[in-house]
C-alpha cells in the first residue's frame, strides 16, 4: 500500500497550536529560573542564582533553535524573549552584583555604593530595545549580547567561593566591581559588530571564527573552570574584531 505524505496543512490545528508554543514554553522556562534567581540572590544564595542563569542559557538557545528548526517564528515569540533575557540577563546579573558590592562596603553607612550595580539592567533593557529594532542583526550582533554579560557576571561567585583568596580579594572589591558594571554596560550598547553563533551551514569556510570560539571556550573551561569565563570573553570580542577586519579587507 502506498504511503500518504503529510504535509504541514494535513495537521490539526491543535498540532500546528503545539509546535508554536514548544519555543515559547522554553522562553516561559527561561523567565521562571530569571524569576527564581532574583528571590535566590535577595536572600544572598547567589551560586543557586548562577546555576539557575546556567540553565536560563540553555533555554534560551534551544528556544531559539527549535523556532528556526519547526519554523515557528512570530512576534509574539520575539517580543517574549526580550522580556524574559530582560529579567534573567538583565534584573537578575544586575542584583547578583548589587550583592557582591554590599559584601564589599564594610559600612553600612555606604550602602548607596551599591545602586550603581542596576544601571547593568537598564543599559541591558536598551540592548534588548535595540535588538528587537535593529535590521543589522540577523548575522551578527551590534554590542554584546546579555546572555554573554549574564554568563561573565555568574562566574563571579564561582570564583569567589571556589578560587584563592587572591581572586576574593579582587573580585569583592567596591572599585572594581563598579568598573566591571560601567565596562559591561557600554559594551551592552556599543557599535560593534560581534559573532553571533548561527551556522547557516557547517563547513570550516566561513565559520573559522566561531569554530575556534568554540574549540578554545571547552579547552580554557576544561583546564580553568570558572577563571575561564573573563578570558572567553575576551576571546570572544578578539575574534569579533579580527573577523570584521576580514570583512572589510574582503
Amino acid at each position: 500500500m502506498r504511503k500518504r505524505t503529510i504535509h504541514f496543512s494535513d495537521k490539526k490545528p491543535d498540532d500546528i497550536m503545539i509546535r508554536r508554543n514548544i519555543p515559547n514554553a522554553l522562553t516561559c522556562g527561561n523567565l521562571l529560573c530569571g524569576c527564581v534567581g532574583v528571590v535566590e540572590a535577595f536572600h544572598n544564595n547567589l551560586l543557586i542564582s548562577c546555576i539557575l542563569v546556567g540553565v536560563a542559557l540553555i533555554f534560551d538557545f534551544l528556544d531559539g533553535f527549535l523556532a528556526r528548526m519547526l519554523k515557528v517564528s512570530s512576534a509574539i515569540g520575539k517580543d517574549l524573549d526580550s522580556l524574559a533575557d530582560m529579567v534573567t540577563f538583565g534584573l537578575l546579573p544586575s542584583i547578583i552584583v548589587y550583592q557582591l558590592l554590599m559584601q564589599s562596603i564594610p559600612d553600612l553607612m555606604g550602602i548607596w555604593k551599591a545602586y550603581p550595580a542596576f544601571i547593568m539592567a537598564i543599559f541591558s533593557a536598551l540592548r534588548l530595545a535595540k535588538f528587537n529594532n535593529d535590521t543589522r542583526q540577523s548575522d551578527t550582533f551590534i554590542g554584546l549580547p546579555t546572555p554573554a554579560n549574564a554568563m561573565l557576571i555568574a562566574a563571579l561567585p564561582f570564583i569567589v567561593q571556589l578560587e584563592s583568596e587572591f581572586w576574593k580579594d579582587i573580585i569583592i572589591n567596591t572599585t572594581n566591581l563598579l568598573i566591571l558594571t560601567v565596562v559591561m554596560s557600554y559594551l551592552l550598547v556599543m557599535e560593534l559588530p560581534l559573532i553571533a553563533l548561527k551556522f547557516k551551514h557547517f563547513g570550516w569556510k566561513g565559520n573559522e571564527a566561531r569554530f575556534l570560539l568554540i574549540v578554545s571556550s571547552i579547552v580554557l573551561l576544561v583546564t580553568l573552570k570558572f577563571l575561564a569565563v573573563p578570558l572567553i570573553l575576551v576571546i570572544y570580542i578578539g575574534l569579533s574584531l579580527a573577523e570584521n577586519m576580514r570583512r572589510q579587507k574582503a
